[in-house]
Order: structure tokens, then C-alpha cells, then sequence
């Protein structure tokens, strides 16, 4: 097994307009090396995003991110910094997680309708040790992962999962 290394996370990609707001657990490897969200090649997020809110996968990666905030979508992730051992969820050496500053942000939301969680890993994350600093949270909803490792879910699968996330942004 490979030695652990602290990962920190990626800034938060929200502004004060945001309907929903999307939550992984802690970016991958490659994310983490590229500094951009969802940056493994084979991971579903930006072609289901790109479904949902219309635009072009292959814009760049800080016009899809304006995509994104123009649809009203923010992203961060629940946990900001953490031990692991590879990228994958399982690989988080348990106990090292140090918590994004989400009540902060959610509370700072006026028009925040929904929390999607990206994963088991993500909603296990947001129900320990952020939905109890929460007075009223907003709906929160368990989404399947668009992670290669679970390539079970086809994208027209996915994004028949996901559709919850299109109509709270058409709402």
C-alpha cells in the first residue's frame, strides 16, 4: 500500500446567485495535480453538467466552470484536507478529515434550494460533520457518483438520477 499524502482541496466555485449547490467528497489525484475540478478524463461530471445546463463539454475549463454559475450550480467539496492514499474515497485515511467551512457558505445562500452530495462518500461526509451545524438546511440530496469507479452507472443512467438537480434549476 502506498503512503499517505495530505491532500488539500480545491477553492469553492459558488456565488450568491447559486440554486444548487454540488458537493464531492475530496478531489482525486488528478484534480488535485491539475487544480480543476472533476479533471479525470474518465469521470461523468462535466458531460452530465454539460446536459443539464446546456453547454459545450469541450469549452475550457473556466468557461464551463461560468457555465456552471451562470446555471446557478456552485461546487466545493465536503472535506477541505485530509490523508489518503490514492484517489479514491476509500483511500482517505479515516480521522485526518478536516471539514470545508460549509455552514458558513450555506448560510451566506439567500436563493440555495438544494445540496447534492456526489457520492456516498460526500453525503456520509455532509451528514457527520456538516448537517449538524445546520439550523435549516436545505434539501439534501444523495446523487450517484460520476466517478469512474463506478462504472456500473452509465451516463444516461446518471443523468436520469440526477435529474432532480435539472428541476431545481428549472424552478
Amino acid at each position: 500500500m502506498s503512503e499517505a499524502t495530505m491532500c488539500i482541496g480545491l477553492q469553492a466555485q459558488v456565488n450568491v446567485e447559486c440554486r444548487v449547490l454540488l458537493l464531492g467528497s475530496m478531489p482525486g489525484v488528478a484534480s488535485l495535480q491539475e487544480q480543476r475540478y472533476y479533471a479525470h478524463p474518465r469521470n461523468r461530471f462535466w458531460p452530465l453538467l454539460a446536459d443539464i445546463c446546456g453547454f459545450d463539454v469541450t469549452l475550457a475549463y473556466p468557461q464551463r466552470l461560468q457555465a456552471l454559475m451562470a446555471a446557478k450550480i456552485g461546487l466545493w467539496d465536503v472535506i477541505g484536507q485530509c490523508e489518503r492514499r490514492g484517489s479514491l474515497d476509500a483511500d482517505i485515511v479515516r480521522g485526518t478529515e478536516i471539514p470545508n467551512a460549509l455552514p458558513a457558505l450555506i448560510a451566506s445562500l439567500p436563493e440555495l434550494e438544494l445540496i447534492g452530495c456526489n457520492g456516498g462518500a460526500a453525503l456520509q461526509a455532509f451528514q457527520r460533520w456538516v448537517l449538524p451545524g445546520l439550523k435549516a438546511p436545505p434539501r439534501l440530496l444523495a446523487l450517484p457518483s460520476t466517478s469512474p469507479a463506478n462504472a456500473a452507472w452509465s451516463l444516461s443512467r446518471l443523468r436520469l438520477a440526477w435529474q432532480p438537480v435539472a428541476d431545481a434549476l428549472a424552478t
